[in-house]
């Protein structure tokens, strides 16, 4: 077998590395870098923001809300012609509970460390990503509501706990939105 002599590459290979350059024009050089903006942020980080305005919601606040209109529902039930749905109650009490933690958080953005001040400004700059997390945290409270009290079944469990979901991610992103303005304020040289 004869070998070539500035690289030591046997012959029988010369044709096949010549064709790969053909083929390849671009395989000796450098790889250019791609480079990401610090802007783009994955799922995971957007999560992580989430959570981080999440951190100053006022939960007992939203508890006591969520609880008052859970009793007022089920005692509006048993008063009026009917009969009262305690997992009617049940998730709307979830819904106020979401929206008052939710909306809590993040309407004043000043207050707070460095990082929960910076994740709260994230959540009024970007209201409809924001709003993502606790309409799905509202829909995986509701789910096991659905399933079990009202008996609805795997699937229509899961149809009308989604549905509370995206109930609560519209009022949030739509308040979110609307104090927007809170955002700008909130930045402090």
């Amino acid at each position: 077998m004869a070998v070539r002599k500035e690289r030591g590459i046997p012959e029988s290979l010369t044709g096949v590395l010549q064709g790969a350059v053909r083929d390849f024009p671009d395989a000796g050089k450098p790889v250019k870098t791609q480079h990401v903006s610090m802007k783009e942020l994955t799922r995971r980080d957007e999560m992580s923001l989430a959570a981080a305005a999440l951190r100053g919601a006022p939960w007992a606040g939203a508890a006591i809300s969520g609880g008052a209109v859970a009793a007022t529902s089920l005692v509006m039930g048993w008063i009026l012609p009917g009969s009262p749905d305690l997992s009617w109650a049940l998730c709307v009490g979830i819904t106020m509970f979401t929206l008052v933690a939710s909306i809590g958080s993040i309407s004043q953005p000043q207050r707070g460390d460095h990082v929960t001040r910076q994740a709260r400004v994230w959540s009024l700059r970007h209201p409809w990503r924001f709003a993502l997390y606790p309409g799905l945290g509202a829909a995986v409270l509701m789910y096991p509501i659905q399933l079990i009290v009202d008996g609805e079944g795997l699937f229509g469990g899961a149809w009308d706990a989604f549905w509370g979901g995206v109930f609560v991610f519209l009022i949030t992103g739509v308040l979110a939105l609307a104090m927007r303005s809170r955002a700008r304020s909130a930045i402090r040289p």
